[in-house]
């Protein structure tokens, strides 16, 4: 019996159902629309974060630029990380429950199909 004959441990599917779902048209497709997604968002987001560090050190006239009391625009940048952070993390669960998890959802179906 050869190792994608076997059955996979516990009460899953067996490992070639495995294999075949992973090279199914239906994962290929969720793995490309989630490298659209994450790719570019991480190089946005560490674009923005390298921009906010050169800034701080190479910038300090324009980071010390006070805005209102002791609050200066380093400050209100260094916020802004906090900011895009929660926003990439909204952006990213509406692309999810849009684009990624009804996908998601039907893979999982095919394969607790297969295993009942």
């Amino acid at each position: 019996m050869s190792l994608t004959e076997q059955e996979s441990p516990g009460d899953g599917p067996p490992v070639d159902v495995w294999e075949e779902a992973h090279n199914s048209a239906e994962f290929q497709q969720l793995r490309s629309r989630l490298r659209r997604f994450v790719f570019p968002m991480t190089a946005l987001f560490l674009l923005w974060y390298l921009l906010y560090v050169l800034l701080a050190d190479y910038a300090h006239g324009f980071m010390s630029t006070k805005v209102v009391g002791n609050i200066n625009i380093g400050l209100i940048f260094g916020l802004l990380q906090f900011v895009s952070t929660f926003v990439i993390t909204g952006l990213y669960v509406r692309y999810a429950n849009r684009k990624l998890d009804p996908i998601a959802e039907k893979i999982r179906e095919d394969l607790e199909g297969v295993a009942k």
